[in-house]
């Protein structure tokens, strides 16, 4: 059974600093690529950063220069490092497994306070 198991999450201060994990068992997690998505209430789910099986990272503009994806293919698990939060990263944060088959975790809060 494949799981992925989000956490990180909660309210923080525009301007401060958030670390996600997405823990994942059931899944070769070394060969997938991992990805982080958020959605806001009344928008689209929107892709946030990526993560190749050989580490290569992107990002959307949105998040460019403040968030820093990994991978620790030791642990099965992927990190979101967000700094420099604004209000308009409040969201639910899902990460994403593509490979063989698409899988997808619960989601975490993240909240950032003016």
């Amino acid at each position: 059974q494949v799981q992925l198991v989000e956490s990180g999450g909660g309210l923080v201060q525009a301007g401060g600093s958030l670390r996600l994990s997405c823990a994942a068992s059931g899944i070769l997690f070394s060969v997938y690529r991992m990805e982080w998505h958020r959605q806001a209430p009344g928008k689209q789910r929107e892709l946030v950063a990526t993560i190749t099986s050989a580490g290569d990272p992107m990002y959307a503009n949105s998040v460019k220069g403040r968030f820093t994806i990994s991978r620790d293919n030791a642990k099965n698990t992927v990190f979101l490092q967000m700094n420099n939060l604004k209000v308009e990263d409040t969201a639910a944060y899902y990460c994403s497994a593509r490979g063989f088959g698409t899988y997808w975790g619960q989601g975490t809060q993240v909240t950032v306070s003016s």
